[in-house]
């Protein structure tokens, strides 16, 4: 009998208060055996909500970053035995009833790691309010990403990911960015190691409490992005 994989939701926090609890009360705890926060030194409330959740909550006491958020997510996940970790966004950008579909090629080992395409949804990412500017930021880094790597993605730039425990065994996570690029730099990992991925629909909500990044920092993002493809293609 294949043994039951242990299935953990990681949130990476930062100023989540508005949104942390709607986000939790929508993840189907049924398919879910793990939920862990980790706050990046938030000054509101998102802590005391978290706790009050009964989520695990790991605090960062200095602001250190959404990559090096992450990278205590997984850590941290890994050492509680999670063998399947989703990556769930607290500010309710991501549909958290997603997460069954999201973890079944995985539980199904049809998959190494699970990303959420915006731009497979009905109607787009323009029908769930994603701004003109990123819909073609995100359109030339998926392409130049798939030119440069031989990958098939539709949506490069998702927050939206579930990882089997090997993947994230595997791909050296405290070398990655600390900062904004490390899910492109883990998918230049994935791709670098040949790892099976998978892309499924979800839809796209930009509401007024969802976090966001401004336009001059897109900017500085995918050229950091367009730099790391470049170095991964020449280090190969």
């Amino acid at each position: 009998m294949t043994k039951k994989k242990k299935v953990a939701v990681v949130m990476p926090a930062y100023f989540a208060e508005q949104t942390l609890e709607k986000t939790y009360r929508d993840i189907p705890k049924k398919y879910v055996d793990d939920i862990i926060l980790v706050d990046d030194a938030s000054k509101d409330n998102t802590v005391k909500i978290a706790k009050k959740l009964g989520l695990t909550v790991v605090v960062h006491e200095k602001n250190k970053g959404y990559g090096a958020n992450q990278k205590t997510c997984y850590k941290t996940a890994l050492k509680r035995g999670a063998d399947i970790i989703v990556l769930l966004h607290p500010d309710y950008q991501y549909d958290p009833k997603k997460i069954p579909e999201m973890i079944k090629p995985l539980q199904e080992g049809k998959a190494d790691a699970v990303y959420g395409s915006r731009m497979l949804a009905k109607g787009g990412a323009a029908k769930g309010g994603m701004p003109a500017y990123k819909r073609i930021g995100n359109f030339f880094l998926t392409t130049f990403m798939n030119v440069t790597l031989g990958t098939k993605f539709t949506d490069a730039a998702t927050g939206y990911i579930a990882y089997s425990r090997k993947v994230l065994e595997k791909i050296a996570i405290e070398k990655l960015s600390d900062g904004f690029t490390f899910d492109e730099e883990a998918i230049i990992q994935c791709a670098a190691n040949k790892f099976r991925i998978k892309e499924i629909p979800i839809p796209t909500r930009y509401e007024v409490e969802s976090s966001s990044i401004s336009f001059s920092r897109s900017i500085e993002y995918g050229w950091n992005i367009f730099k790391e493809i470049i170095k991964s293609k020449l280090h190969k």
